[in-house]
């Protein structure tokens, strides 16, 4: 069937990537986190503000895929866009610097608008684009990653921010930019029209299908009482868990060890700053687009397993890597690919097992392991950092994320 609105597909990717460039903007923490340690924070504290608000992201997107149906996705997507810019504003409000309220604004409220709004240009995507749907959640979730670089680099090297406005200013200026962007971005996410199907996707259905029955669609209930949603979770925490304290130390790890290998304190800021925000942040949204494309072409199972297996490889090695300039940037770039390859990843290997009408419903109980993985992996960090031993953090990690390479080859669509 065709439809006259099909144009709207291009607004739909518009409006994806200028609210994902916002709700990056929690990638963006370890910038503020030399700051806060000059006010006395530790390495744990720092960590858990971060940790606290990838919790909250991940438990609230449960409940906006739940009401995205109730609710339709404009509402999910401004709401969520006013109460993460409410949380930053008042956070710079309190001051900047007092670690409750950072914890509560900045990681339980800011986190919970990221999580109403995140689930939003993933089923408005795949609904547009079901001829493409590892390129197109590639593309929806590519501003998460690029948009960390634009925060991280404004607050820092480009826009001296905080150098210049401090702390409290630099929050209340990022909390109004992310609610004005997520509240634009809104516009755009609709669904298309029932029964809509883009131009010569049935044919091309037809005859890719070699008779296969169309995937049947599942419940949330119906996938938790599948062993193949556990494998793919706990794959995704590991993945995730890695990805998430590799950032929460990418400014704090190589500015030791390149201090140690003789660097000046100054000098190494810069290289670990330009690191995550250059090469990392880059790389993650990089990766968003070209593993969704890979996907499409070798299938979620394949992809997810060899982006695991250099990811997890990759991590191990970093320690080694972090007092190198050269091997820090091609380390800090390899993590960033592939962390930004979960994202286009999870989803669509959900929506190829458990049914793609259904993905905004159930994709958020398989996020939850980015939760979790949030929780571990940067507190894990934290702790090793104040004893003085991240090697042993980033090596822990790499081994868990090489065990879910082995689970997600056991991965099997349900029988309908």
């Amino acid at each position: 069937m065709k439809n006259p609105k099909v144009l709207n597909r291009g607004y739909v990717i518009l409006g994806a990537i200028l609210i994902q460039l916002a709700l990056g903007a929690i990638y963006a923490w370890s910038v503020f986190t030399p700051a806060l340690k000059s006010e006395g924070w530790s390495s744990e504290n720092t960590q858990w503000v971060f940790a606290v608000g990838l919790a909250s992201f991940a438990i609230v997107m449960v409940f906006a895929g739940k009401r995205l149906k109730a609710w339709g996705p404009q509402t999910l997507t401004w709401l969520g866009g006013i109460i993460l810019g409410a949380g930053y504003l008042l956070a710079g409000l309190t001051g900047g610097s007092n670690f409750i309220a950072l914890l509560l604004l900045i990681g339980l409220v800011g986190g919970a608008g990221i999580g109403l709004a995140y689930v939003v240009p993933i089923a408005v995507g795949m609904r547009w684009f079901p001829d493409k749907k590892g390129m197109i959640t590639g593309l929806a979730v590519a501003g998460f990653g690029f948009g960390a670089m634009l925060w991280v680099k404004l607050a820092g090297s480009w826009g001296h921010l905080i150098e210049n406005l401090g702390l409290s200013n630099t929050f209340t200026i990022y909390g109004i930019a992310f609610a004005l962007m997520v509240v634009v971005g809104s516009l755009w996410m609709k669904f298309p029209p029932k029964d809509w199907k883009p131009e010569g996707f049935q044919e091309k259905q037809m005859q890719q299908s070699s008779g296969e029955k169309e995937s049947k669609e599942f419940t949330s209930s119906e996938m938790l009482r599948n062993p193949s949603f556990y494998l793919i979770f706990l794959t995704f925490v590991f993945s995730a868990g890695a990805g998430l304290m590799s950032i929460g130390l990418m400014k704090l790890y190589p500015m030791q060890a390149l201090m140690e290998s003789g660097i000046s304190e100054e000098a190494a800021s810069a290289i670990s700053g330009t690191a995550m925000a250059v090469f990392f942040c880059l790389a993650n949204g990089l990766g968003r687009i070209l593993w969704g494309m890979i996907s499409d072409k070798i299938g979620r199972k394949r992809s997810i397993a060899l982006m695991t297996a250099i990811q997890g490889v990759t991590v191990i090695l970093f320690s080694f890597m972090a007092g190198n300039v050269a091997l820090l940037y091609i380390g800090a770039t390899l993590i960033g690919f592939n962390f930004g390859g979960n994202f286009a990843l999870f989803p669509t290997i959900t929506a190829d097992i458990f049914g793609a009408r259904n993905v905004g419903q159930n994709y958020p109980f398989v996020f939850l392991a980015y939760g979790v993985g949030g929780i571990l992996g940067p507190i894990l960090g934290g702790k090793m950092g104040d004893l003085n031993n991240f090697a042993m953090a980033f090596t822990v990690s790499g081994i868990a994320v090489l065990i879910g390479t082995l689970m997600i080859i056991f991965v099997k669509k349900p029988v309908s």
